[in-house]
């Protein structure tokens, strides 16, 4: 069975691609130019133009709604946030825990939305499911438990081998941790209903319109320039594009393989009946959905970041990554050995170079970005939206701060990564540490980290 490789993502050759907007028409003016429409871009047009609905809101997008990461991810709406950790040794655990606790809000929040809108996202609330497969994974699986806990989720679940066989019949499963805050979707279809919602408050999209540079209350593209008070960077992994910005975030690449239609018997003898998003305690993890037409969606590393902070065009796997794809999916559920896949593609996230997300809005120029998301955008970039618009009404005055302004990941600054090339040679070593450490740990019999893993996690900031 033949393999479509590329094509953007699976989630488009099942929706089709967009109706063309048309690209801006010339030099033009507006109260907030955003930059990107994927999710942060069009969540935040969303929530300044319910808040203030005379202003006058212009997107621009290179190519289409959704072309980057928002249109290519694993489909998992959870309340993970890239850098908590650090938030909390750098400003204390209580302003973690509230970063934390406004996460498990988001996850609410976006399905509370897609109700109001009427999106249809293929969402189920089943919570996300994380295995540990070999005693190292167990030990770090229990400490994550206990460190979600001392965030203050109480509500999350640890489970031995049995229990995790009832949720999910993961091969080897020695163990796992749920948490309800988490749900699965269909990006495509998320960000296709959230831009219809956004024009239909009034917003303007320009699609087909890269933005080549981004200055004080200008954004500048090849047909015109959009003059604005503020002009808010919202391009995630395909910030290394713009001027002056290859090093600001790196553009770590994914990959995702989905699976042909399972039968129901293949279905039995999985399990995942409540359809749990799942992921793992591998150094190099794996995360995968079960699809609402009866699909294994699932995703990892493959070749983790091209030379010089470059993009693919349209989502395009090399096979050996497919192949190591297929080989996890295999691992987890050997009964699947046979099983086809329909569908491979790739995309970009963005990694800041101490592995933070972030919000800002720089008020001495009206310039505000956000994103860093590491892999956990589908929530954050909800809640990364909520806090830009509470930044901009703060700045022009129309409010005071809020509890989201005062969340420790606000204005936080992040130096950049290393020139090339020893940039792609960082992340490349780094990546074959992490796969090395998980072959020995599958086989060994000890519950320590293998320390090529710590040494690398310590050497890269992650």
């Amino acid at each position: 069975m033949s393999t479509v490789n590329g094509g953007i993502s699976f989630w488009y050759a099942q929706e089709g691609a967009p109706a063309p907007r048309e690209p801006l028409p010339g030099d033009t003016t507006a109260d907030v130019c955003i930059v990107g429409a994927g999710y942060t871009g069009l969540w935040t047009a969303y929530y300044l133009k319910k808040a203030v609905p005379f202003l006058n809101i212009t997107v621009l997008e290179a190519k289409f709604c959704g072309y980057g990461a928002s249109g290519r991810n694993g489909g998992w709406l959870y309340n993970g946030i890239a850098g908590r950790d650090r938030y909390a040794r750098l400003h204390g655990q209580e302003a973690a825990a509230r970063l934390q606790q406004a996460m498990n809000a988001t996850v609410t929040e976006v399905l509370d939305v897609c109700e109001t809108e009427k999106i249809d996202a293929d969402q189920h609330r089943g919570g996300v499911l994380e295995v540990a497969l070999s005693p190292a994974q167990l030990a770090r699986l229990k400490a994550f438990h206990t460190a979600e806990l001392a965030f203050g989720e109480t509500d999350r679940e640890l489970y031995g081998a049995r229990e995790t066989a009832d949720r999910v019949r993961v091969a080897g499963a020695v163990g796992s941790s749920w948490t309800p805050h988490g749900a699965r979707l269909h990006p495509v279809k998320l960000v296709k209903g959230l831009a219809d919602a956004v024009e239909a408050l009034g917003v303007t999209i320009h699609e087909s319109t890269p933005v080549t540079e981004i200055r004080p209350k200008h954004a500048i593209t090849p047909y015109g320039t959009v003059r604005a008070p503020y002009v808010l960077r919202c391009t995630e992994g395909f910030t290394a594009s713009l001027a002056g910005q290859r090093r600001t975030w790196l553009p770590m690449n994914s990959s995702m393989i989905a699976t042909e239609q399972l039968t129901d018997a293949q279905w039995e003898s999985i399990g995942w009946d409540g359809r749990e998003t799942l992921g793992d305690m591998a150094h190099a993890y794996m995360y995968a959905q079960r699809t609402a037409d009866g699909r294994i969606a699932l995703g990892g590393r493959g070749v983790p970041y091209r030379f010089g902070s470059k993009t693919d065009n349209d989502g395009r796997t090399q096979p050996q990554t497919v192949e190591a794809l297929r080989e996890i999916l295999v691992r987890f559920f050997p009964q699947l050995a046979g099983v086809g896949i329909d569908h491979a593609w790739s995309g970009v996230l963005g990694v800041p170079r101490d592995w933070c997300a972030t919000v800002t809005l720089d008020r001495s120029t009206g310039l505000g970005w956000a994103g860093g998301y590491v892999g956990s955008g589908v929530a954050t970039a909800n809640l990364a939206a909520r806090t830009l618009r509470d930044l901009i009404q703060q700045d022009s005055g129309q409010s005071g701060p809020t509890d989201l302004t005062a969340l420790p990941w606000v204005n936080h600054k992040v130096r950049k990564w290393e020139p090339e090339p020893l940039r792609w040679l960082g992340v490349q070593t780094m990546y074959a540490a992490f796969r090395g450490a998980d072959r020995r740990e599958a086989t060994a019999h000890s519950a320590a980290t293998d320390r090529v893993a710590v040494l690398a996690n310590r050497l890269s900031g992650r």
